[in-house]
């Protein structure tokens, strides 16, 4: 646990992404098998362990530590397992392995898991605690993504990235297969079927950058408001997978019945009533679940949008350009009418794109997609051939009303706020926000809170009504879940707005106006 634990605490604070990438290359490449395999496991999001509550570690810390005490720790620290691990009392500073840690949390029997946990405690230093805790909360936040995993293995010799993605979704921890690859071995056969394939992803883009480009080089496409996957059917096997390769396939059968074609396809999942693209709150009540009703697959019925072909009937088109990919994407027949393709734009010059953009067809498209006509399918995010232009998002000025310590590096300061906007005279919260600033401004808004603060709910700090932020957002939604009503996406704080009185704030009616 050392060196899972020295591993965890430099990645959390190492900034450079170079850097944690070697970071990681030195641990899976000294660190022994299974510990390594665990270890890629936990920091990639594919370790299964048995769920490990707040409440089931609050109840076993207040057995060792006095009540009161434990309290003002955890107000203080911000973070319930760095409290624990801090607070703890005594630790033998035995080193047991990652491997027996994993073992006691994925065997071990709902009664006796608190007096393991405990014994497991008893065991370790502090800073092994806090590793052992976060492995068991699941809470491992050290910046560090499951594609830098893959390349920090790439460095190691063997496979490159691509042929790790390719297989990866077929391969279960330890990986003892991966590294036996890695270090020389067969390929791991049967890894996966219809697997997923990295995506290609686009840059963000404005008016001023693109007039250095030759519109006619380029293609244009609306950017519709769902989310982005990967349809493949190879082999009499079908899968739906997200951006990020997550397997998606059980939420949406409805989809996976209609893929009868032969390949590899890029597009958008969206819930489509007829011809009529529903808002992007629609899909969100598909998203994430295990099993799908019949009335919720009736009342929002999901299809494919698509602008790419990865692979056709058993031909390879990553290489091919854009454009050649795009006219077997167009001949393609995938019979059935949920799937289809999102078409192209006609414009002569960025100005004409321009128009286009600013005046959409329909609400739920939430700006353009260019893409140069000769590019290939690139994984990852390369500079240049695909570009993304949104739309200016929707901002209001809201009033901080709650704030609450951020983790990690940022668990000494506040650093995640909640806002409201004015319905008649009171504030109604209408979402939280936890980035968008700087640390410089971080620090501006840690002070305001600790001088502003009017009641505490455990962590949670009320504050006098005093501070205004701009919020930008990208869409809001009705919600019954909130109480105002409304639910923004991707809220952000955009600015502080520290010369303009609370009073000033927008009222809801502004919000709700924009749905």
């Amino acid at each position: 646990m050392k060196a899972f634990a020295a591993l965890l605490e430099r990645l959390a604070f190492t900034p450079a992404r170079n850097a944690k990438l070697l970071l990681l290359q030195h641990y899976l490449q000294r660190t022994p098998d299974p510990d390594r395999g665990w270890a890629l496991a936990a920091l990639t999001g594919d370790l299964q362990l048995r769920t490990v509550t707040p409440s089931l570690l609050r109840g076993l810390a207040a057995e060792r530590v006095d009540g009161q005490l434990l309290a003002l720790s955890y107000d203080f620290v911000g973070d319930l397992a760095e409290t624990i691990a801090l607070i703890w009392p005594g630790g033998a500073e035995d080193d047991p392995s990652l491997s027996q840690a994993v073992a006691l949390l994925q065997g071990t029997g709902k009664a006796a898991l608190p007096a393991a946990i405990a014994a497991m405690l008893d065991r370790l230093g502090p800073s092994e605690r806090l590793a052992f805790l976060k492995l068991a909360t699941g809470n491992l936040r050290v910046g560090l993504s499951a594609r830098m995993a893959r390349m920090a293995l790439a460095a190691m010799g063997g496979p490159t990235v691509t042929e790790m993605e390719e297989v990866w979704h077929g391969l279960t921890p330890p990986y003892a297969a991966l590294f036996g690859w890695i270090g020389g071995g067969a390929v791991p056969q049967g890894a996966a079927l219809a697997p997923f394939r990295p995506v290609m992803l686009s840059t963000p883009t404005d008016l001023d950058e693109l007039r250095a480009l030759h519109p006619a080089e380029y293609v244009a496409e609306w950017k519709w408001d769902g989310i982005r996957v990967q349809a493949v059917s190879e082999g009499g096997v079908r899968r739906l997978y997200s951006r990020t390769g997550e397997d998606i396939s059980h939420a949406f059968p409805d989809v996976i019945a209609e893929m009868g074609f032969e390949g590899t396809a890029d597009g958008e999942l969206l819930v489509r009533r007829d011809d009529t693209v529903a808002p992007f709150g629609d899909l969100q009540k598909r998203l994430n679940r295990k099993t799908v009703g019949k009335s919720l697959l009736a009342s929002h019925p999901a299809g494919l949008r698509l602008y790419d072909l990865l692979t056709w009937q058993g031909r390879d088109l990553r290489s091919e350009p854009l454009m050649t990919r795009r006219a077997q994407l167009e001949a393609a027949d995938f019979g059935s009418s949920r799937i289809d393709v999102s078409p192209l734009l006609d414009f002569a010059s960025w100005d004409d794109l321009a128009a286009l953009r600013a005046d959409p067809p329909a609400a739920v498209i939430e700006g353009v997609m260019i893409k140069r006509r000769d590019s290939a399918y690139l994984s990852g995010r390369p500079r240049g051939p695909w570009f993304k232009w949104k739309r200016d998002p929707m901002v209001v000025d809201a009033v901080l009303i709650y704030a609450q310590r951020g983790h990690g590096k940022r668990s000494g300061f506040h650093s995640d706020f909640t806002f409201g906007l004015w319905r008649g005279e009171e504030l109604v919260p209408v979402g939280k926000a936890y980035f968008g600033f700087t640390d410089a401004e971080l620090i501006e808004l840690d002070r305001f809170v600790r001088q502003h603060t009017v009641e505490r709910f455990g962590p949670v700090r009320a504050l006098e009504p005093r501070l205004v932020v701009e919020v930008a957002f990208e869409g809001v939604n009705r919600s019954t879940r909130h109480r105002s009503g409304v639910a923004m996406r991707f809220p952000r704080i955009s600015r502080i707005r520290w010369d303009k009185p609370a009073l000033e704030a927008d009222h809801l009616s502004a919000l709700e106006a924009m749905l």
